[in-house]
C-alpha cells in the first residue's frame, strides 16, 4: 500500500447533510483511500491520526453525491446533432441553446444547419422536438421538405419514442402508402405523414442511416460529455438505462471510467431488445467481469410501452383524454412475461419502463406470476417512470417487494399538456405520485431520463416537492413530499434501486467519499428555491472536481 493511499484528508464544511438518520449532520468528514473514514466534528476525527485539513468547503454545504437513477449515455452524444427542443437547454460545455417554439423557428434552425453540411447526401439529424407544445398540429413532410427535398432530414422527438422525417428519408427507408407497420402515421389519403412512432416504425430509418443517436453517446467523446453533464449537476453516480453491451461499447466504458479525471460512476443496464437474441444473461455476466469502483454492470432494462405525450403509452380506460387511440406495446405482454422470468431466474434486478397504467398492470401481473413460481428475496425489480400508477398499484408494488423510479420532471415540462390534452385533470393530478409511494412504503427514487429532460437532481427534487407545471399550475398538492424526502430519493433512494446503497447514497463510514458540493443548504432555502441551489462541484472517491463557470 502506498503512502498516498494511506494518507488521510479531512474536509471541513459549514454543514454536512449525511442522509444517515443515525447521524444526520456533521461538520467534518475524513477520507482515506477514496472512502469515508469518519464523520463528525474535528474533535471526533482526531483519533484517526495525522491528517491534511482541506478548508476549501468551509463556507459550503456537503451532501452525498447525487445519484441519477435513470438517464442515458445518449445525452452525451446528442450534442453532435441540431437541438430543436421547446425549452432552453445547456450543453456539456455550458453553452445555453435557446428553445425552438414554432414550426417557423424550427425550419429556420434546420435550414441554417443544412447550409453548413458540405456533403449533399449527408443526412441532417436533429433532436428534442415535441409536437405537444405546438397545439393540435403535427409536423409532417410538408414542414421538413421546406428544409430539403433531396437531403434526408431526421428529427428525433424529445421522448425518443418518435421521430419525423422528410420525403427524401421516407424514400430511402422504403416507407410508403403500402407500408403497414404499426406506428407509421398516415394522412387521410393513406400516405405516410413522416411521423414514425416507436421502434418498429423507426427501424427502417435507422437501418438506412445507422443507429447514429445511440452510437454517438457510446463513443469516448459521448461518454466524456455525459460525465461532464452529470458532474455539473452534482451527480457522482448515474445509470445508463438502456445499453446493448456491445464489445466496443464495453471497451469504451472500461477505458473512460478508468481515467482518473472522469468524474462519474456509471451503471449501464442491458436492454435485451438491443442485444443478442439468445444468451442474454451470459452476455451480461461477461460484461460484469469488467466491473470496477467506477463501472457497474449487472442491471436489466425493458421498455414495454411508449410515451404519454407521444400517445404511444398504454393507458387503462378511459384511455386518452383527447380521444386518441390507445398506445403501442413495445414488448407484448407474453414476451414481457418470458423476459421477466428469464432474467429473474438468472438472479438479475430488472428495471421496467411503464408510462401508462395499463402497462403498469401488465408488468405487475408478470412479476407476480414469476415470483409465485420462483420466490426471491430482495430482488428490487423497479418500475421506471410509472407515471400514472394509482394507490392500488402502489400497494401491489409494496406487496411484491418492488421499487419505483418516478419521472417527476414530467410535472414541469409536460404537466400542462397532460392536464388539458393527454390524460385529463384527474390522472394528471396523480402523476408521479411520490406521496403515495411514501405512504405505502414503496422504495422510490426520482429521475430526469436525460436527454428527455436535463440531468439536474435538485431540479427533479424541486418538481416532486412543488409539483408545479411550466405555467405555474400545481398538480396534485396531496402528492407533494418534503425536501428531505426528495433529497433522499435522489441519493439513497436511487442508490437502492441500483443495488449500490451499500457503497453510495449517504455520507457514512466505509462508503465511497462521493459528495455534492453546494453553495447553499437545500434544507434551509425555501422549497421554491430548491432548484436554484448552486452546485460548486463534486468529490468522487475523495478527488475534487470543481464545476467551471457557465459561458454565456
Amino acid at each position: 500500500m502506498t503512502q498516498a493511499s494511506t494518507a488521510t484528508t479531512i474536509f471541513e464544511s459549514r454543514k454536512i447533510i449525511t442522509m444517515n438518520p443515525m447521524q444526520p449532520e456533521a461538520t467534518h468528514v475524513a477520507v482515506r483511500a477514496g472512502r469515508i473514514l469518519g464523520v463528525g466534528s474535528a474533535a471526533d476525527l482526531q483519533g484517526w491520526g495525522p491528517a491534511t485539513i482541506d478548508y476549501r468547503f468551509a463556507d459550503k454545504v456537503l451532501m452525498p453525491g447525487l445519484v441519477e437513477g435513470h438517464a442515458h449515455l445518449l445525452d452525451g452524444g446528442m450534442w453532435n446533432f441540431v437541438y430543436t427542443g421547446f425549452h432552453d437547454r445547456r450543453g456539456p460545455d455550458g453553452t445555453l441553446w435557446p428553445g425552438v417554439q414554432s414550426f417557423e423557428a424550427l425550419i429556420a434552425r434546420l435550414r441554417e444547419a443544412e447550409a453548413q453540411l458540405p456533403d449533399p447526401a449527408q443526412p441532417l439529424l436533429a433532436w428534442g422536438f415535441d409536437p405537444i407544445h405546438f397545439g393540435t398540429a403535427r409536423m409532417t413532410v410538408r414542414e421538413l421538405d421546406q428544409v430539403s427535398t433531396s437531403r434526408p432530414v431526421v428529427v428525433l422527438h424529445a421522448s425518443v419514442h418518435l421521430l419525423n422525417v422528410n420525403s427524401a428519408m421516407l424514400r430511402l427507408a422504403g416507407i410508403d402508402a403500402a407500408t403497414e407497420t404499426e406506428g407509421v402515421a398516415k394522412d387521410d389519403r393513406g400516405e405516410p405523414t413522416g411521423e414514425l412512432q416507436e421502434m418498429a416504425a423507426m427501424f427502417p430509418v435507422f437501418a438506412t442511416i445507422g443507429n447514429v443517436y445511440f452510437e454517438a453517446g457510446q463513443t469516448e467523446e459521448g461518454i466524456r460529455n455525459f460525465g461532464r453533464l452529470a458532474q455539473l449537476a452534482g451527480v457522482t453516480t448515474a445509470a445508463d438505462l438502456s445499453n446493448s453491451l456491445a464489445d466496443n461499447t464495453v471497451a469504451n466504458l472500461v477505458k473512460i471510467t478508468s481515467e482518473s479525471q472522469f468524474p462519474l460512476r456509471l451503471v449501464p443496464a442491458f436492454n435485451p431488445m438491443r442485444g443478442p437474441a439468445q444468451g442474454g444473461p451470459e452476455h451480461v455476466r461477461q460484461a460484469m467481469r469488467h466491473n470496477s469502483d467506477k463501472l457497474h454492470f449487472g442491471l436489466i432494462k425493458m421498455v414495454v410501452d411508449g410515451s404519454i405525450q407521444g400517445f404511444t403509452a398504454r393507458l387503462r380506460w378511459p384511455h386518452y383524454y383527447n380521444g386518441s387511440a390507445n398506445g403501442i406495446w413495445v414488448i407484448p405482454p407474453q414476451k414481457t412475461l418470458e423476459l421477466v422470468d428469464e432474467y429473474h431466474r438468472a438472479g438479475f434486478t430488472i428495471h421496467i419502463h411503464t408510462n401508462g397504467d395499463e402497462a403498469t398492470d401488465m408488468v405487475l401481473d408478470a412479476v407476480e406470476t414469476v415470483l409465485r413460481q420462483h420466490p426471491r428475496w430482495d430482488h428490487r425489480h423497479t418500475l421506471q417512470h410509472c407515471q400514472l400508477a394509482d394507490a392500488a398499484q402502489f400497494k401491489r408494488m409494496a406487496t411484491l417487494g418492488m421499487s419505483v423510479n418516478l419521472f417527476a420532471n414530467h410535472l414541469y415540462y409536460w404537466g400542462d399538456a397532460h392536464y388539458s390534452i393527454t390524460v385529463g385533470p384527474d390522472r394528471a393530478n396523480r402523476m408521479n405520485a411520490a406521496g403515495t409511494a411514501l405512504r405505502h412504503g414503496v422504495p422510490f427514487s426520482l429521475h430526469s431520463d436525460a436527454p428527455i429532460t436535463p440531468i439536474s437532481p435538485l431540479f427533479t427534487a424541486w418538481c416532486a416537492v412543488n409539483r408545479q407545471t411550466a405555467s405555474g399550475r400545481v398538480l396534485g398538492a396531496n402528492e407533494r413530499i418534503s425536501v428531505y424526502d426528495a433529497l433522499h430519493a435522489v441519493t439513497l433512494g436511487a442508490a437502492h434501486t441500483l443495488r449500490l446503497d451499500h457503497c453510495i447514497g449517504s455520507i457514512e463510514v466505509g462508503k465511497f467519499a462521493d459528495f455534492a458540493v453546494l453553495k447553499q443548504d437545500p434544507l434551509e432555502v425555501p422549497a421554491q428555491a430548491l432548484r436554484d441551489v448552486p452546485v460548486w462541484g463534486t468529490v468522487l472517491g475523495g478527488q475534487v472536481f470543481q464545476a467551471p463557470a457557465h459561458p454565456c
